[in-house]
């Protein structure tokens, strides 16, 4: 019987997880996440989320997964941890992964990012063994998710986090048959690299779908006059054309190559996101502007 469950996890998406499984009445004892990071201006380190979360409900915390070689634990649950796990310690014990895709398609770091990108319209969830191959182990568990058009990344994780939580308390439920039967992987992996920047660059000679897609990251980027603007929300204006080059603006409206996109907000350049409408209004210059 599963009593005794260690936890690999960093970022925000990793923390609904070890709530449940400490909610559960489970035993945690260890919590293995990334290190303390610089997260934004300044110079001080800034603990992960969820050491900052494991602190706050009284576990024990380490950087060093090597610590699980005498640590006593019956399952190791890995969501979003960020580092590969060694042979050594998947020797020790057996060691489950919450993937956010529908295995083999978007293995890799960025697996909802690259299946909103690519337009999928079904996306999912597995509770896998973990392997030596990058996410190739056998699934226990699967569960799919229609992909909105329209949903941003932030809500599909929450999404996809509580999909992921009830294919693993259903798998937790089969007591000591839990984790003795699972499926090899069927058909042609994809791999989901981590985006760089240039991934989340605005291309406006492309269809207005395409845009917002990138858009819906909530990390996109375009420039005007030189300057870097974020665009963080946006909705595409159905069968619409302004009539203008790619990328031009009239009001909130921008052309693409196919259709029109709305600007909701925006971050302008060394200023807080600001409402569209208000960032227009405040602008010296309102004519012959152009995002690149």
């Amino acid at each position: 019987m599963i009593q005794k469950i260690a936890f690999l996890g960093t970022p925000d998406i990793s923390g609904s997880t070890l709530v449940y499984l400490v909610n559960s009445g489970y035993e945690i004892p260890i919590v293995i996440t990334g290190e303390d990071k610089k997260r934004g201006r300044g110079s001080a380190l800034t603990p992960s989320p969820v050491k900052v979360l494991a602190s706050e409900l009284g576990l024990k915390v380490s950087h060093d997964p090597t610590v699980l070689l005498d640590t006593e634990f019956d399952l190791a649950v890995v969501v979003a941890y960020g580092r590969l796990i060694s042979g050594a310690l998947l020797n020790k014990g057996l060691f489950v992964n919450l993937h956010f895709s529908l295995l083999p398609r978007w293995r890799g770091a960025a697996p909802m990012e690259r299946a909103i990108l690519a337009g999928d319209e079904v996306t999912g969830v597995c509770v896998m063994k973990l392997v030596k191959e990058l996410d190739a182990g056998p699934i226990y568990q699967a569960r799919q998710l229609p992909l909105d058009r329209e949903i941003i990344l932030s809500e599909l994780a929450d999404q996809l986090s509580r999909l992921a939580n009830e294919a693993l308390s259903d798998e937790l439920a089969k007591g000591d048959d839990a984790f003795s039967t699972a499926a090899e992987q069927v058909g042609e992996p994809t791999y989901a690299h981590k985006l760089s920047a240039d991934d989340l660059r605005i291309d406006w000679g492309v269809s207005s779908g395409e845009v917002l897609r990138k858009i819906r990251l909530g990390r996109a980027w375009t420039t005007l006059d030189g300057s870097r603007f974020r665009i963080t929300s946006a909705a595409v204006v159905p069968n619409s054309s302004l009539g203008l080059a790619p990328g031009e603006i009239s009001g909130t409206m921008v052309e693409t190559a196919s259709g029109v996109i709305e600007i909701k907000s925006l971050q302008p350049p060394n200023k807080r996101e600001m409402a569209a409408k208000d960032w227009i209004n405040g602008m010296k210059r309102a004519q012959d502007l152009r995002f690149i």
